[in-house]
C-alpha cells in the first residue's frame, strides 16, 4: 500500500483570524475555501510551498476541546493532540512564532528522539504545534 499524509485538520473558533495567523506564521497560501450549509460548517485549506497542507474548520456552536498547556498534559487526553512541522533552524522559527502571537508551551530543547531538537507552541486559540529540528531536514 502506498500512502502519504495529505493534510491535518484543526477545528477553530474564529476561522478568519486563525487563517490569517497560520498564513502569516508559516507562509501558507489558500488552496480553497468552502461552506457546507446543512451543518453550517466553513473551512479553508492552506498549503505550504513544501507541499504540506492544513485544513481549518469552523462551525457555529462549537465548544473548546483539549487546550492542554503542554504536550505532557495533552497526553492525558486520548485522540489527536497536535501536529508537527520540521525546520532546519529551530530557534529563529520558535522566536518568530512567539513574536507573531504564538504561545510558549515548551522552550527549545532536546527531543526524546536522538539527534533531534524540539519546541512546542500554541496557536492563538491554544492548539498545540510541535517544531522539530533534525540534524538533516529533508
Amino acid at each position: 500500500m502506498t500512502t502519504r499524509l495529505d493534510h491535518v485538520g484543526v477545528n477553530v473558533r474564529d476561522l478568519a483570524a486563525q487563517t490569517a495567523w497560520y498564513k502569516g506564521a508559516f507562509g501558507l497560501e489558500t488552496v480553497f475555501e468552502f461552506r457546507l450549509d446543512g451543518p453550517g460548517l466553513s473551512g479553508v485549506v492552506l498549503a505550504h510551498p513544501d507541499g504540506w497542507r492544513l485544513e481549518l474548520l469552523a462551525r457555529a456552536g462549537s465548544t473548546p476541546g483539549l487546550r492542554a498547556p503542554d504536550p505532557v498534559t495533552a497526553a492525558l487526553t486520548e485522540g489527536y493532540g497536535h501536529f508537527a512541522v520540521t525546520t532546519p533552524a529551530l530557534d529563529p522559527v520558535h522566536a518568530a512564532l512567539l513574536a507573531g502571537g504564538a504561545g510558549e508551551a515548551l522552550a527549545p530543547g532536546p527531543s526524546p528522539e536522538p539527534g533531534v531538537r524540539m519546541a512546542w507552541v500554541t496557536d492563538p486559540e491554544g492548539n498545540l504545534i510541535e517544531l522539530i529540528e533534525r540534524r538533516s531536514t529533508e
